[in-house]
């Protein structure tokens, strides 16, 4: 990834996609509500999104175990700006300071596990 010049809360990251993890549970309610709602995100004040190359180990630390974890990926441009803030090992993070509304995804998937536990990813992620 390429990071623009800019201060850290507006760096503009090259990713096409971000992904969210739910639970079937937040699938369903976001399927009738429209928008995710997720207590992560409520008690934080913004939703917690992954790059590509981020989600997998996301899945393994929050979602090893848990069978019925849906994978649902949201292109850049159809959401409003992203903040790219610091996070995990240093890693940049997409965060987004507004509702994620499920109507902006352009695919799901239900996510299998391996026999560690750890959710397995699709190959066709982008």
């Amino acid at each position: 990834m390429r990071l623009a010049s800019k201060p850290a809360e507006t760096q503009v990251m090259d990713d096409t996609h971000v992904f969210k993890l739910l639970t079937d549970e937040q699938w369903r309610e976001a399927e009738q509500t429209g928008a995710t709602n997720v207590p992560l995100d409520r008690d934080d004040g913004y939703v917690h999104l992954s790059t590509a190359a981020q989600v997998a180990e996301t899945a393994r630390l929050y979602f090893s175990g848990q069978k019925d974890v849906r994978l649902v990926r949201f292109p850049v441009d159809r959401l409003p700006p992203l903040k790219w803030e610091n996070s995990r090992g240093g890693q940049m993070f997409p965060h987004l300071y507004a509702l994620l509304r499920i109507s902006k995804a352009d695919a799901v998937w239900r996510l299998t596990l391996a026999e560690d536990g750890a959710p397995i990813m699709p190959r066709d992620l982008t």
